[in-house]
């Protein structure tokens, strides 16, 4: 029973090491790169929102159900019960290791994400599906939805916490999985993994700064080159 028990940890442990790099990790990369069409305006990234909503529906939902929130869901919960078995000793002064603190930070980074991927998939993609509106995932309503204070410093953080857990998580996934064994290999990938991190940062900050700076209605005027002149376009109150 006990080999039994610790060979399904190891392996839970490795999947949920994979989960977090494949589908889950490059789905964050990607969803924040498409993000910064918002500092082209509202056209642009509606643009985006758009080829993804011409989808036939149910492809869409299978691939959102089986690409994104089951391995997210799986990721998240054994993540939760791997923080909750955890020991952390990074307070006590002789062991302040800098791979010490990253564990620390790891996991006060994923419990952090866990409540925001709660509230950001509740009021984007859930409130879509079930009110039928899909106008909440567009420019407007993150334009909108980002004046608030509080909200905005919630992602600004989430996106922070997020970029860390994956540079983190694609350190700890290169030696799990045997990638990188020696201690030199073990810095270089550290390295890359702090670039990840970073780069990831600033362009999910980017995508904030679109929605925040463009304002709604603003669209490339009729025959403008690409990032021409834009007009302002008026909407109905």
């Amino acid at each position: 029973m006990a080999l039994s028990l610790t060979k399904e940890n190891y392996v839970l442990h490795r999947i949920h090491s994979l989960t977090g790099i494949v589908p889950v990790g490059y789905y964050m990369a990607q969803h924040l790169v498409l993000n910064t069409f918002s500092i082209g305006g509202e056209a642009y990234f509606n643009g985006v929102i758009g080829f993804f909503e011409g989808m036939p529906k149910h492809f869409l939902l299978a691939m959102e159900i089986f690409a994104i929130w089951l391995p997210l869901l799986f990721h998240a919960v054994y993540g939760v019960f791997i923080v909750s078995r955890a020991q952390n000793n990074y307070f006590e002064e002789k062991y302040k290791w800098d791979h010490n603190r990253m564990f620390f930070l790891q996991r006060v980074s994923g419990l952090f994400i866990f409540a925001f991927l709660i509230y950001h998939v509740l009021t984007t993609t859930v409130y879509k599906y079930t009110s039928g509106d899909p106008e909440v995932i567009k420019f407007a309503a993150w334009h909108a939805k980002l004046q608030n204070p509080v909200v905005l410093i919630a992602y600004v953080l989430g996106i922070a916490a997020s970029c860390y857990h994956l540079g983190y998580g694609l350190w700890n996934f290169c030696i799990r999985w045997g990638i990188t064994v020696s201690e030199a290999a073990q810095v270089r990938i550290q390295k890359i993994s702090l670039l990840v991190c970073v780069g990831l940062t600033l362009v999910g900050w980017a995508a904030l700064a679109g929605f925040l700076l463009k304002k709604p209605g603003t669209v490339p005027a009729a025959g403008a080159p690409e990032g021409g002149e834009a007009t302002t376009i008026s909407r109905p109150i």
